[in-house]
């Protein structure tokens, strides 16, 4: 016999094969001849191994009349039948001379994304390693590949860690049967092993071609033609790349979001978008759950007890579950210099921050610190270009299909943040033909304030769903937000009755009418609505009493809500000059041009709100920004 390459003059000597562990009956053909190892002597023949998935029975009729085999002995067998039961036939092989040659593992590769049809079959797949769980049972491996991921299970026995060299981020081949568990594909791994360095390196670079074609958002076009959303729609379409190709290599994504009306108007149609594009691109049901969490911020900027908590909780999901770090999405949030404790703390870890905000921003203390900043003034336009405007064409971007879900959601947004956009018009028009008249167009957005205030910090998914009418039903919306909008008006005129009488007056030197409420004392306290919302009601009566420009502050011992029509404030402004005239004052906040907040320390109210008032006095009156409210 020859080893490898024939002998001068064998060059006619026939090829025994010598199977790769890996190979399986796709790798063999009848008629060849294949080295086998004895496995097993039994009465009535020999079983032999030829690869670790290829075994067969030399039988008793086949053999010598005083064959005398052992476990772990070499023979050369020819393959004389494949079975229609998947049997296989051997014969002993009868060769003086040969050349043995290696045979490589090969295989068909499947897609991660297109298993349905083939439960019952052994597939290959290659692909990254994105998850690796434990569970009390299996080990659990997701892999992706171009077209999707999938769970691959592998069980060594109850809470060990199958394979245990194989871990996060591992470029593998899978070799298992496909079956269904709990109306969901998965893998049931037969074999398990990473790639090596240049085989992994290949898998990386198909993989990373793909990602990127398939991350490409959807061609669509603006709900409406307005020219300061078109500014904003190359910026939303790199935000769009940005989170379908994070679904797509399965990292999963935070979603934080102002807890108001325009906050959800922007966080449900995008968190709806990314369900959708997760269901499409992952065999298991249950991604979307681990991979999108949308959650709310009472602060109208990222806070370091929200920080923390997101990130705790990413380090417990990494250690618990075998997930990647998140992508933290901010949304009607995040644009402020008082974000940016909370996004130093995270620049420790490898979590991505992207936002998208309509509160007037500090660029020079953001841009540094996230990886994407979608803001209306960077374009030189302002908060009345809604985040949840901008937010309902992020999310179709991201997945098409939410268009129809979505017509009325811009006029929501814009009702709940008083947008005096010239765009208002077109937004109610849409909606209008969507079957929102205006009136129902308050009540959600009376609904969704209320709501969220008894939510407190849960996202309350399917309630707001419901309440918004975003992939909810119509017929129990339609019926809901009347009810909840009901409620909420009667808790305010209960807080109004209250609060009223104590709200007191001045007309500062530019003509506007300043009112002042210590909502701390006259109005009651852990009930709807809060101090903000509170304001905002006085405030409204105000304007509609005076039809005037009118400048209203709520405040307690240690903060202030602003409100302004008719007057342009620029409270990051204010911020900053109250800072540098009070050292001790502790003041932070911030806001757009007619709406925002600050806080201070106690002892430091009284000083705070006096200048403050004088700053308010010195505001200038700009008729763009009034509007008398009606409905």
């Amino acid at each position: 016999m020859t080893d490898g390459s024939p002998d001068e003059g064998a060059t006619d000597a026939p090829v025994v094969y010598q199977l790769a562990p890996e190979c399986t009956v796709e790798d063999i053909e009848e008629g060849e001849y294949y080295t086998a190892t004895v496995n097993g002597v039994v009465d009535y023949g020999v079983f032999v191994d030829l690869s670790e998935h290829v075994s067969g029975l030399l039988h008793e009729s086949v053999l010598p009349a005083d064959y005398d085999y052992d476990v772990d002995d070499d023979l050369v067998v020819e393959l004389t039948e494949i079975r229609e039961n998947g049997d296989l036939g051997f014969e002993l092989a009868d060769l003086e001379d040969y050349t043995v040659e290696e045979r490589a593992f090969s295989y068909e590769r499947a897609a991660a994304g297109s298993l349905d049809g083939r439960v019952g079959e052994t597939v290959h797949l290659e692909g990254e390693v994105v998850q690796v769980k434990q569970t009390g049972g299996p080990t659990i491996f997701r892999v992706r590949d171009e077209t999707g991921a999938v769970p691959c299970t592998a069980f060594e026995e109850a809470g060990v860690r199958a394979y245990p060299e194989v871990g996060l981020d591992d470029v593998v081949h899978v070799a298992g049967e496909v079956e269904e568990r709990d109306g969901a594909l998965q893998v049931e791994i037969a074999d398990l092993e990473a790639l090596s360095e240049g085989e992994a390196a290949h898998v990386r670079d198909r993989l990373d071609a793909a990602v990127a074609e398939r991350s490409e958002p959807a061609d669509v076009e603006p709900l409406v033609e307005w020219p300061a959303l078109q500014e904003l729609y190359p910026d939303l379409k790199d935000v769009a790349r940005r989170l379908r190709k994070t679904v797509l290599e399965s990292r999963p994504i935070r979603m934080r979001h102002h807890a108001d009306g325009d906050g959800m108007c922007a966080s449900v149609p995008v968190q709806l978008a990314l369900e959708r594009f997760i269901d499409e691109t992952h065999e298991d049901p249950e991604a979307k759950r681990h991979l999108l969490k949308r959650l709310p911020s009472k602060a109208p900027y990222y806070e370091m007890e929200d920080a923390t908590r997101d990130l705790n909780f990413a380090l417990e999901d990494q250690a618990r579950h075998g997930q990647k770090l998140p992508l933290l999405l901010m949304l009607d949030n995040g644009s402020t210099e008082e974000d940016t404790p909370a996004y130093e703390t995270l620049t420790h870890y490898d979590i991505p921050i992207v936002v998208v905000d309509h509160h007037h921003p500090d660029p020079e203390a953001v841009d540094p610190l996230v990886d994407a900043h979608v803001n209306p003034y960077l374009h030189g336009e302002d908060y009345r270009v809604t985040t949840g405007m901008m937010c309902v064409e992020l999310a179709r971007m991201i997945a098409p299909s939410v268009g129809d879900d979505l017509d009325h959601v811009p006029a929501v947004a814009g009702i709940s943040d008083r947008s005096k956009a010239e765009a208002m018009g077109d937004y109610l028009e849409l909606a209008r033909e969507a079957g929102y008249d205006e009136e129902f167009l308050h009540d959600i957005s009376e609904a969704l304030d209320y709501e969220a205030f008894w939510l407190r910090y849960s996202a309350g998914r399917d309630l707001i769903n419901d309440v918004l009418n975003v992939g909810s039903d119509d017929e129990r919306h339609r019926e809901l937000v009347p009810w909840l909008a009901e409620k909420a008006e009667r808790d305010v005129e209960l807080q109004l009755d209250s609060a009223m009488p104590h709200v007191e007056h001045e007309t500062v030197e530019s003509g506007a009418h300043l009112y002042r409420i210590d909502v701390e004392n006259y109005a009651h306290r852990f009930t709807y609505p809060a101090p903000g919302k509170t304001t905002g009601e006085i405030h409204d009566r105000k304007v509609e009493e005076t039809g005037e420009p009118v400048i209203t502050i709520g405040y307690g011992p240690d903060f202030a809500v602003l409100r302004s029509d008719g007057v342009r404030m620029d409270i990051p402004n204010m911020v900053s000059e109250l800072n540098e005239e009070f050292p001790g004052a502790g003041v932070s906040g911030g806001g757009h041009l007619v709406v925002g907040s600050i806080r201070f320390v106690n002892g430091m109210r009284e000083e705070v709100l006096d200048a403050l008032v004088e700053k308010m006095a010195d505001a200038e009156i700009d008729e763009e920004l009034h509007s008398t409210l009606s409905r």
